[in-house]
This record gives C-alpha cells, structure tokens and sequence, in this order.
C-alpha cells in the first residue's frame, strides 16, 4: 500500500444512497488555525471539570428549554418526578434513581416527545420537624407547645431546604436535564389548596371518617402512621418474651398464654382461643395447665401426663384472676373467648387480649362486649402501677416486669426471640400499636378498581407490580390520613361545636365564604397555627365550626403532586389535561408502600385511572461489600466527591453497566475504573484516532468523503451492519425500559467492534497517502458511527456524548438531535456470519501462538483451517493473515497430518451400555477413520456393531483427546479449529526482530510528542549481530517509521531490549520544508 507523503483531501459527490441512510453531515466542530479549520481534540483535563464547561455551556445557551422548544407542537411523553426531601444531604442512591429518570427523558425526548420535567420537593412532615427538634434541644411535644407552634412552624419553614443547594449542585453536576428553578413545593398555598380540592372530592364519595382504631404510634413524635410508612421502618431487635400462666377463678388450673410484648400484660382484659383447636389439661412440675395440645410438647417438654382434652369452644366464658392488679377495668372482663385468627403456628394457642393495643384485640373485645382499659398515655408511658411515667418501649422496663412477674410467681418461662419491629421511619424509635381516634380514607371501598388500576400499569421488573404491590393491595386497610404534628397540610376539615356536624373545605374561596369574622383568607399563610383561628358557620346549624387540628399524612402530598403541581383545578386545566397521566415515573422498591401506593390510590378514587402508565423500580445501593450504607459503618459514599473524581458520564454509566438496576447494586470503585477501560476510553480513542488523521488529511468538511454503500468495502458494511443492529437493539431496550441492556449492548460494539477491531483492522487504510475511495469509505464510515454513538449513549453519557458530537458536527447540541433509526436494509447478517467466523478463527489463533509462547509481532510461515470454512471466509482469508502474521493461510480436510487423535471410551456414559462388550468397543475406536472422528467432533453419530448389535455413537460416548504433531500447534473450540506451523526459520526470526523495532520506534515517536506526520532520522547503537539481521528489511522499518536515514551512533546510554538485544535509539525530526 501506497505511504503517506502529503496529506490532502479530494471533493466528493452528493450521494442518493447517503441521503437516503443518513441525514447529511453539516462538517465538523472546528477549530481555527493558521486558516485550517480542524476537528477538535477531545480536553485532556481533569474530567470533572471538562464536564463543568460543557455543564457551564449548556445552561448559557439554555439547552433544557431549547429541548423542549424544538419539539413544542410535538405529541408530549408525561414525566413525574417524585418529590425530594431538600433538608436532607442526597446520597449515591440519588444519583442512581436521577440517572434513570433523566435517561428516559432524554431518549424520549430525542425520539422527538415533548418532555416537561420539573423537579419537587418534599416540604412538609415529620423529617423536617425531627430536625428542627433537634436543633432546638427538645425531647417531646410539651417542649414546642411551650415554644408555641407558630415559632416551631416558621422554624420548620426555613429548614424545608437547608440543603437545596446541594441537591442542585448534584443534579447539574450529573448532567440531569429538569427544571430546578420552578420545582412544585408542597407546602405552598397553591399546592395546599389542590390538596384539599382532592380531599372534598373525596370526601363527595363518602370516603373519609373519623374513626377509633388500633395503630401504629410513635410516642417519641406523639403522632400515628400509615402502613405504608411501618412497611419502611422495620429494625431488627433482639427481645424477652415471657409465657405467663393466668389461674382459672376457683381453681388450682392455669392458662399459659405467650407474648413479644410484656408491657401490654398491664391491660389484659380477656384471652382468646381458636374455637376449632383442640386444648389439653395437662399436669406438670406439680401444678396443672391447659394449652393448646399441638403446642404441648414445645412449651412443656415430655414430661407432662393429659389429664382432660377440650375444643376451644368449651373453654369460652371461663373466667380467670386478673393478672397485673394496676390498672381498673370497667364491665365485663377476664374471661376466655374465642376467634379463628388464633393459630397454632407459635406460642401457646392462647392469645392474651389487650384490646389498646391490638387491631384483632380492639376488634374481638367489640364483638364479645369485654371492656377497655388503657394504661399508656399520648407520650408511651405507664399512667399507674409501679412504673408510672416510665416509656413502655425502654429496655430497662422489660427487665423491670419480668423480674416483677417472676418475684409475684407469675412467669413460666422468659424466652429470647430476635425479630423485625416496627420503628418510626424518621426519629427510628421503637412503635407502639396504640388505640386512638383518626381520620381516614376508606380506600377498602375502592380496592378492586385500584387492583384493576394496576393492572394496567407497566412494571420494570414486572414481578413488583404484579407480586409485591400487587400483594401490598390486595392486603390494604383504610388510609389513615390524619397526624397529630404541626408542620404540615392542614387538614381541610371543620367540626361544628354545636351540632357536630363536619364539612371540609375545598377551596380558599370556600373557606373566605364560609368564614366567621374580618380574615383575609385570601392572602394568609394556611399553615398552622393561622388556620386553626379560622373558623366557619355551620350550614346545618349555624353554629361556630372550628378546624381539625391535624395536618396531613405527607404520602398525601406526594400523591396529590399531579394535581397540586399545577395548582389544579384553580388553573392550568389544559396543562394538567395534557400532563395526566404520566407515561413514566421511577423510584426505589421501597416507594411499593409510599409514593406508588399514595399515587394510584388518589388518582383512581378521584379520576378513575392509574396516575402512571409506566414504572421502573430500582433496588437499594450497598457498599462493595453488600452492606448497607451508613454513618454509624462509615461506609458512605459521597456523590459529588466520586463525581468529582471519576467523571459524571462513568458514575452514571456504571451504574447501570453494574447489575439490573431493579436488584441490589454494590457499588464498587473498581467497577468505575472498569467501564471507564471499556468503554470511554475505547470511545474516546477511537473519535480521537479518527479527528488526528482527519486533520492531518485536511478533511474540513466531511460531505466530501461521501462514498455509495455498494463502493465500500466489506468490513465497512460489516461495521455499519453491526451498527444498524445496534441501533435496533438499543431502542428495544430502552422502549423496554432495561438500561442495562443499553449500556452492555454499546459498551461491547464500542469496545470490540468499533475500536479493537474496525479501527485497528483499517489503520493502513488512514495512512495511505492518496485520498481513493477506500480511504474516503473509511473516514465516512467512522464519522457516521461515531456520531450515531454520540446519538446513543447522550441519554446517559451526555457529557461525552456532546463533546463528541458538536466536535464532529458543529452542531448546537446531541440533545437538540434526533435518536438514530434503524437501516434495516444495511443488516447483513451473512457478512457478520463470515466476519464473526473470521474473528473466533483469529482468537483461537492468538491462543495457539500464546501457548506456543510465540509473540505476535514474529511472522510464521503457514495457518491451517477447516477446508469447510473456505467459502464461507471467501475474501476475508487476507484478515487472517494480517491479523495472526502469517505467510499462507491453507484450507484442508486432512487434519492427520499435522494432529494425532486418541478416541477412549466415555466409560460414566457407556459402560452400563456395553458391559462385557466395553472392550470390543474401546478395540473399534482405535480404528476409526479421521472421517469418522471428524463426524463425532462435529456432533454427529456414526454407526458401529457391538457383538452383532449395531449402535449410534455419539460424541458424548467417546473422549476425544487431541495432540499435535510435532512442529505444529492445534486448538479446538467448537466446530473451528486452527493450526499453526511453529517452526520459526532464521528470515521469519529476522522479520520478527525487525517488527519489534518498529514496535519500539513507533512507542519512542509517542514518547517524544511527534506528529505523526513528522519525519526523522534515526540513530542506533546495537551489536552488528542485530544489524546484520534487521539489515533485509531496513526498508520496510523506514517505511513504517518515517525515517528518511539511518545511521549508527555509539554510546546511547538508554537502551531497550528487543528479542535479547540491548539496543538504542535516537530520533532526529527532520523539517520537510
């Protein structure tokens, strides 16, 4: 091939075929030096900061609105982004959830949707007043009522986004493309207002009620929860049960009845049996006891004698002697009663009932008219008895009760369990399950046509939707709504004081035409405590109605943000209409139980329909060691400082390369140097290889490269073959919503296809010197690669998917372009057959000289291959060749020549087939033909008579063992074998030497920051050994060096071993002008 003398660069033709395959290039991203306009290098620095100047670019030139400006009168693609907490530092897990949402917008937005997207943030709430508590030093609701609510409130107000800037910090850091500037809040008036419109509509179907049940309670917060927010705080504890005998009035029997709770045994009222099961009274240790007859021997051991044996609803209205004599119980009490959700799995079979603290308790005593007693109050401790004011929860206490009961002969046996308790998801204080009036939701109403609602949704992975959410709903109870706390949505209901009628606001103009006295409703906080003193008439009565003083559960808030985010329905109708329901919304697995649930649970009460048509759920971020992140393990990782450190475009790359993201990701450093090898170093290589030769070629537009698709040569079909594929493949998995598909599936074309072999294979066709058609073919098909790759990965690598692209187009940006569309007529499968083939051959190739310990640098003389893989390889025999340095490529059947086959019995697989007759079988393989043993290689059975039987053998019935003859060197993987000749004559030893000097001049070229334009003389200091055997192909060194002379020169002190000669080197640049 023709070397480069001058490079130059020739006009081209419009092509019909380019037009119609791409759209046409408008140049280059060019910089402007001495008149030459040039694609630029991509920046060397630190990357952070390369990414802070492109970060810096996009917000001067407003590319986020521009993305949407573009596409205006286009269909919309309706995202909702869930809201984030500002008064809290973001973590990894953030990053992980943004790149998913951004990655989706972007795609969606470059196949050409309207994408609105805006940030929210979660401003009410428990979190925010656990904070402000602990600022302020206090310990209890008594200490901000003695602060006053208005200075806790306006306290909580400037604490809502303490960290906002932070959070903005990590979303412009990590290119996330969503308007930060007008984020939804949920504790403005607007979003207040939309709320309580949600809750009068609501409420119009009968839904919300005041009722007394048993619920979760924080006493450390002084408020109840949801279940959806129990489901996010459960905490391993380690616990003291007690079994604890309850003696029978008038008898010398005792129940033994087991409970997790000690503290509860305080407010026994009743014990309940399973009506169905089958009871023993037993005698034992001297005294006598009844429990349940399948639990006998796990409670008592076997040293016990049956002496009656009872129905559960024999023992029914048995009464027994109150256990703990503190607290007072009025009406009918301590007596036995019956009900089925009693089982046998654990325990003693009898359920001590405390009707304060249990759901099932609350319910049974109802049904059976057995009395109440509660002896904890609002703040979790004792009222009376000999712990008054103590918490229940305190360890202390557990020790305290059971050293009471064991003192008072009332404790059989303490047993230690570890289990998974409820704690308080924002203070993390143990819960207690507390009897307290609240308002609810009657969400159970509507249950089927929210599991219908499901139905319709979409799950990524499917298994959430339709196993674990499916699962949560079709177990849900009401929704209570209301909290007993101060910094949050107030409820939007008031209370008549006369009648008792209730009436709730749907509106601020409701509530200023409803009001009593001289308020400005119109422009007052609605905040606590100023909407507590609006008061309103009664439209039954007349009467003065005073507010609720609850606020709202904050699920609500995030829930209602379709609405509330565009102040619907006071404004915006056309808007919200266009931007419901969302086609996609994304969080963690925990949001099963919190803003998944709020969501479809408010939408299809007051719409009808699900509020999301599309989910992906993401599984929580560990550390590499697959722990959980924490300060107290001091295994968090920092988001900004690994941004900072490795590059935005990796960290979100790797993410997503890692695992699925909907499992578990243990996030590892070494996993982001991986991908940075793999991927955007290759990436980065291959646009930079392309933009060095480009420049010196003078190509300044790259139209004039132009070459038809029936001009180009085979391997850049193959290559626009596999990226057409590609493309095809890519968009499947992102309408699939799999990111993780995406990145594998580009990471390895980038990787393998485009920059280990296309670039590498064609280097030759760079450096020619003259600009045919082969060179053009070359450079246009880079190009459209590499930007189609910039198109690619921009939804996720949008850093370097820009830098890329406006260096090779000039464009404004990727973001403002459009999603590559598949060529389906560029696919040819055949070349990428016979190209695939010719690339296992080569790699088997590698390992047979890597096993032969012969350096790929050193030529040998012949390769043998399959004579079957001959047509099939057709042309492409000469990138065998070149690939694997060898002389001749030669095609045959006869494989005896140069390898020796040993085919044994596969005894664990024959044995049992032949018996006796196993030698005879083992004597016949010794004489099978090569024909033969080829058949069995290739999976095909050959017949053979065994004592006068005739069988089919299979590969799997003989071992096969393969040697090499010697002077040869074979490798089977498959149905492709190779074989190298590894004699090694003295003229392929001597171009082997001479090829390493060429490998070494070309690293010191490097080294020395040549061009590679540059010509040069070259100075050696070598035996004359070395120089006899390089001396035949001088020539060929100078050619591939550039060197116009070479002389000798004694005395270079710094030398380099190539093939055990210590030789050195001296290059002269030499100006060409």
């Amino acid at each position: 091939m023709a070397r480069r003398e001058a490079p130059s660069a020739r006009g081209g033709a419009n092509q019909r075929w380019y037009r119609e395959v791409f759209r046409p290039c408008t140049g280059g991203a060019f910089s402007l030096e001495g008149g030459i306009m040039e694609f630029k290098e991509l920046e060397k620095g630190k990357i952070s900061e390369v990414e802070g100047k492109i970060l810096a670019k996009w917000k001067e030139e407003n590319i986020l609105e521009k993305t949407i400006e573009n596409r205006k009168d286009n269909e919309t693609w309706v995202f909702y982004d869930g809201p984030i907490y500002a008064n809290a530092k973001p973590g990894i897990h953030h990053v992980l959830a943004k790149t998913i949402k951004d990655s989706f917008c972007k795609y969606k937005t470059m196949k050409g949707y309207k994408v609105l997207r805006k940030i929210g943030l979660d401003t009410h709430g428990l979190p925010i007043e656990v904070n402000v508590e602990k600022k302020l030093g206090f310990k209890t609701k008594a200490d901000i009522e003695k602060f006053g609510i208005e200075n806790f409130c306006r306290e909580c107000n400037n604490a809502t986004a303490l960290n906002i800037d932070e959070v903005n910090l990590l979303t412009d850091n990590m290119g996330q493309f969503i308007d930060s500037k007008h984020p939804y809040v949920t504790c403005s008036n607007e979003f207040i207002e939309s709320e309580w419109w949600l809750i009068k509509e609501i409420d119009k179907k009968g839904l919300i009620y005041y009722g007394n049940k048993v619920l979760p309670y924080c006493p450390r917060c002084g408020t109840e929860l949801s279940a959806n927010e129990v489901g996010q705080g459960y905490q391993e504890d380690s616990v003291n049960t007690v079994i604890v005998p309850f003696k029978i009035k008038d008898s010398d029997t005792y129940f033994l009845v087991w409970t997790t709770t000690p503290w509860t045994l305080m407010a026994n009222v009743a014990l309940c049996v399973n009506p169905d099961l089958e009871y023993i009274k037993v005698s034992s240790m001297g005294y006598k006891f009844i429990v349940a007859k399948s639990l006998a021997n796990k409670v008592l051991g076997d040293d016990f004698e049956v002496l009656e044996t009872y129905k559960g609803t024999d023992l029914v209205g048995t009464n027994y002697e109150q256990l703990m004599p503190f607290a007072e119980v009025e009406g009918k009490c301590f007596e036995v009663v019956a009900d089925s959700y009693v089982t046998s799995e654990d325990g003693t079979g009898i359920v001590h009932i405390a009707p304060a603290y249990g759901d099932d308790d609350n319910r049974v005593c109802k049904e059976n008219g057995i009395g109440f007693v509660n002896p904890v109050g609002k703040d979790g401790c004792y009222t009376t008895g000999p712990w008054k004011g103590t918490l229940v929860t305190d360890k202390d206490l557990e020790i305290e009760i059971i050293k009471w009961l064991k003192e008072n002969d009332k404790l059989f046996k303490k047993i230690k369990l570890t289990h998974d308790y409820p704690h308080c998801w924002r203070c993390h204080s143990p819960l207690i399950y507390y009897s307290k009036p609240a308002w609810y939701i009657r969400t159970t109403e509507y249950k089927d046509k929210i599991l219908e609602a499901n139905k319709t949704v979409s799950w990524h992975p499917d298994y959430v939707g339709t196993k674990r959410f499916n699962n949560w709903l079709e177990n849900m109870v009401d929704w209570g709504i209301s909290r007993n706390r101060y910094w949050g949505c107030p409820m939007p209901i008031w209370i008549c004081s006369s009648c008792g009628e209730k009436h709730v606001i749907g509106s601020i103009k409701e509530l200023d035409d409803m009001k009593v006295g001289d308020i400005d409703v119109k422009n007052m906080e609605l905040h606590r405590p100023y909407i507590d003193e609006v008061h309103i008439k009664c439209p039954k009565c007349n009467g003065i109605m005073n507010r609720v003083t609850d606020v709202m559960d904050v699920w609500f808030d995030s829930g209602a943000m379709p609405y509330a985010q565009f102040h619907y329905p006071f404004e915006n109708k056309e808007l919200f209409e266009s931007q419901f329901p969302a086609d996609f919304i994304a969080e963690g697995v925990d949001q099963t139980r919190g803003w998944f649930n709020s969501l479809i649970c408010i939408s299809t009460i007051v719409s009808g329909v699900s509020s999301f048509k599309n989910v992906v759920v993401n599984d929580m971020v560990l550390d590499s060691n697959g722990k959980k992140m924490s300060k107290s393990t001091g295994n968090i990782i920092d988001p900004i400082k690994i941004m900072e450190e490795y590059g935005a475009d990796t960290v979100r790359w790797y993410m997503l390369y890692a695992s699925p993201v909907w499992t578990p990701l243990k996030f590892d450093v070494e996993g982001l140097k991986e991908v940075h090898s793999k991927f955007f170093n290759p990436l980065r290589n291959s646009y930079n290889f392309f933009a060095i030769y480009a420049n010196a070629d003078k190509i300044t537009d790259i139209n004039t490269c132009r070459v038809e698709y029936n001009d180009r040569e085979d391997i850049d079909k193959w290559l626009l073959s596999k990226y057409n594929k590609l493309i095809k493949e890519v968009t499947e998995a992102y309408d699939e919503y799999d990111l993780n598909k995406v990145v594998k599936l580009i990471t390895d074309f980038t990787s393998i296809d485009l920059s280990n072999w296309y670039i590498r294979r064609n280097r030759d066709r760079f450096w020619d010197n003259l600009m045919t058609t082969s060179k053009k073919s070359v450079y246009m098909t880079t190009y459209e690669v590499l930007e189609g790759l910039s198109k690619l990965i921009a939804p996720i690598a949008s850093y370097t998917a820009e830098e890329i692209y406006t260096n090779l187009t000039g464009n404004i940006s990727v973001h403002l372009s459009d999603f590559p569309v598949c060529n389906e007529e560029l696919i040819d499968l055949k070349l990428e057959e016979k190209m695939d083939l010719v690339r296992d051959l080569i790699s088997i190739g590698r390992n047979v000289r890597e096993e032969s310990k012969i350096k790929v640098r050193q030529p040998i003389s012949e390769i043998l291959l399959d004579k079957k893989k001959e047509k099939v390889i057709g042309e492409l025999t000469s990138l065998i060749k070149e690939e694997l340095n060898v002389k001749e490529v030669i095609y045959t059947d006869d494989l005896s020549t140069y390898m020796n086959f040993m085919v044994k019995p596969n005894f664990k697989e024959v044995g049992k087939i032949f018996g006796k007759n196993i030698k005879e079988f083992s004597d016949k393989l010794l004489e099978l033909s090569n024909e033969d043993i080829n058949k069995l290689e290739n999976n095909e059975s050959i017949k053979m008579s065994i004592d006068n039987t005739t069988y089919d053998i299979t590969k799997d019935m003989v071992d096969i063992r393969i040697s090499s003859k010697e002077g040869f060197k074979a490798m089977v993987v498959g149905n492709n074998f190779v074989i190298l000749n590894t004699v090694i004559t003295k003229e392929l030893e001597n171009e082997g030497l001479a090829r390493e000097t060429i490998s070494k001049v070309q690293q010191l070229r490097k080294t020395m920051n040549f061009d590679i334009t540059d010509r040069i003389n070259m100075y050696i200091d070598a035996t004359s050994e070395y120089k006899e055997n390089i001396k035949d192909y001088l020539d060929m060194i100078k050619d591939e060096t550039l060197t116009i002379n070479v002389y000798d020169k004694d005395g270079i002190e710094d030398k380099v071993n190539i093939n055990d000669y210590e030789v050195g080197f001296v290059l002269e640049k030499v100006s060409t002008k």
